[in-house]
């Protein structure tokens, strides 16, 4: 559902242009990735005690696309060499914004990457108990935008609480904040969080836009502690789960197309060719999931492996 709000948001006319909701489909897509990004980092950590396994694992996964789309990115646009080593070392989202036209999107990698090394740095300093440190650190964050008036941001400290509603999430899973939690999440109305959601995405709304974290999690959270709803359902559909298999490359990809004949034209043609460019976006996301991606990430498990199963050296004894 994530990706699929994403694309609707930058492929279709969701409704009159007054309504703004395609201003609203993006953040609304974008809340429920990062919620899930920061759900699953955080259950990982949570399971493993290697650092290093994390990083290999989660490099592996996002490098291998995110640099080619980089590097077509920086060519494309005749980018300086210093845009291009904040490119590719995913740090371009931060001011000032040194991402190009055709890669704007890939602003929402940088802020992964940067949440990666930072909770990968809290986690090698106190262990699992330092991500504990996460929802004070979310909080922290929703303040910020509170204190500067942001209601929607790509830099990472502006934006990073969308990822930590997801870690607090995984903590409450994982019963770390008490059963008490888990049981509000059982209780919640799926479709009234759903709405509070939407509400919390829409640009009109002003202050409810600092909730959008929070709702996100929620949402997600009641669709896990209580699976037999009819939306709790739909979710485990298998035309959902083959989209979720492919969304990266979806995402990765679907905004340079635009930027091809695919996306040429007046505003009746685009859209006359917006079934092409859909077709061609997933089609090329397919094969890049299982045909490149797929064979990267086993690499990154394989060396994740090997050094976890590399003996120690003995040291020597005078």
């Amino acid at each position: 559902m994530s990706i699929l709000f994403v694309l609707a948001t930058h492929l279709l006319p969701l409704g009159p242009g007054s309504w703004r909701l395609n201003e609203a489909s993006g953040p609304l897509g974008m809340a429920l990735f990062f919620t899930l990004s920061g759900f699953l980092i955080t259950h990982f950590l949570l399971h493993h005690s290697s650092v290093l396994d994390f990083l290999i694992r989660r490099f592996f996964r996002i490098i291998p696309l995110a640099w080619i789309a980089f590097a077509v990115a920086v060519i494309y646009s005749h980018s300086s060499p210093r845009a291009c080593l904040a490119n590719f070392f995913f740090y371009a989202n931060l001011p000032p914004d040194q991402l190009t036209q055709i890669g704007s999107h890939l602003w929402s990698l940088c802020v992964e990457m940067q949440f990666y090394v930072g909770v990968a740095a809290i986690f090698a300093a106190f262990g699992a108990r330092g991500l504990m440190l996460l929802p004070l650190l979310c909080l922290g964050v929703t303040a910020l935008r509170v204190g500067t008036g942001t209601l929607l941001s790509g830099i990472t400290y502006l934006r990073v609480d969308e990822i930590l509603a997801g870690a607090i999430l995984a903590l409450v899973h994982e019963g770390k904040l008490g059963a008490g939690a888990q049981q509000v999440l059982r209780r919640l109305n799926q479709y009234v969080l759903a709405a509070l959601l939407l509400v919390s995405c829409h640009p009109g709304t002003g202050f409810a836009n600092y909730f959008r974290p929070y709702f996100a999690a929620a949402l997600v959270g009641s669709t896990m502690f209580n699976g037999a709803t009819a939306l709790a359902r739909g979710l485990r559909g298998r035309a959902l789960v083959y989209i979720a298999e492919i969304s990266y490359a979806l995402y990765v990809n679907h905004q340079f197309l635009e930027f091809t004949w695919l996306g040429e034209g007046g505003k009746l043609v685009k859209y006359a060719k917006r079934p092409l460019l859909v077709a061609a976006s997933f089609g090329l996301a397919h094969l890049s999931t299982f045909h490149y991606e797929r064979p990267c990430i086993a690499l990154g498990k394989r060396l994740s492996a090997y050094l976890r199963g590399r003996p120690k050296p003995v040291p020597e004894v005078a």
